[in-house]
């Protein structure tokens, strides 16, 4: 289950750092993973990959690991850079989901790439910052709260975030994740933090930050900016994916995606929380997206 490592260029010269895994011919699926978090696949989904005939591929959003930053990108951007990558591997059609602070970015290529991408599936995704109706921030864990009042504050005050975050994101090893992350774990999240996938999730922190925190900045302020499409415009199939004990991204963001999307399949979870998607749900969420092809 090793993963394959390696770059790709944009046509405007960019560099992005991509994974892939599990079935080297199968049924492309790209992954886009949460913020702050990195390319690194799980082994648990790269072992449903490889049952399901899945070509498990991931990236390093601009900005995260070795991906050149892309300074004022906005949610949709990532949907030129999906292009990019489609084109390098020479996919004409793939699947794609996203995690969090990856869902957004999933729902931009499901808008703005529907001649690429067969089907999206988001999974505890905010909404839009300026979704009408919806309190953005209620319910949020205290740590999540400081951190995109930070974001609305500007591109400096949310670099000094970050910079007072990162020593602690560098230095947590799987034992330490429940404390660094009291203020947005639930019960049913702290729960799923055993050793493996607590790795899983302090790799992928070291990852995304590694070089520098330019992508976790350009994440937050393209979250709490116009996105640069509406989800309105979504024609393909999309599922939504949200737990009820969710204190990173609260359940009401899911319930607002749901209700906005057209023809959307809402999985509105009562018993899960956040983390509890990515450390339970992926067999669901491929085996939803092979159905849509």
């Amino acid at each position: 289950m090793h993963a394959k490592d390696y770059t790709i260029t944009t046509e405007t010269g960019r560099q992005l750092s991509l994974s892939e895994a599990g079935q080297a011919d199968g049924v492309p699926v790209l992954v886009h993973h949460g913020t702050p978090s990195s390319r690194l696949l799980s082994q648990s989904w790269v072992a449903d990959a490889e049952r399901r005939g899945i070509r498990l591929i991931s990236y390093n959003r601009p900005g995260y690991g070795d991906s050149t930053p892309h300074p004022g990108r906005n949610v949709a951007s990532a949907a030129a850079d999906v292009a990019a990558i489609a084109k390098a591997l020479e996919l004409s059609r793939l699947c794609t989901w996203g995690i969090s602070g990856g869902g957004p970015h999933a729902l931009a290529c499901a808008a703005l790439l529907p001649d690429l991408v067969a089907a999206a599936a988001a999974l505890g995704s905010p909404a839009p910052h300026d979704a009408d109706g919806l309190d953005w921030m209620a319910g949020m864990g205290e740590d999540n709260i400081v951190e995109f009042n930070a974001a609305l504050a500007g591109r400096e005050p949310l670099a000094q975030f970050v910079a007072a975050a990162t020593p602690a994101l560098l230095g947590t090893d799987p034992a330490g994740l429940v404390q660094a992350l009291a203020s947005l774990l639930s019960p049913a999240d702290a729960a799923v933090l055993t050793t493996d996938f607590a790795q899983h999730l302090s790799d992928g922190f070291r990852e995304a930050v590694r070089v520098s925190g330019e992508g976790w900045i350009d994440d937050d302020l393209a979250f709490t900016t116009p996105w640069g499409f509406d989800v309105r415009q979504i024609r393909l199939p999309v599922m939504v994916m949200q737990g009820a004990h969710d204190c990173f991204v609260p359940f009401v963001h899911g319930q607002w995606l749901a209700s906005h999307i057209p023809h959307v399949e809402a999985r509105l979870l009562l018993d899960d929380g956040h983390l509890t998607l990515t450390a339970n749900r992926i067999p669901e969420v491929h085996a939803w997206l092979l159905s849509k092809l």
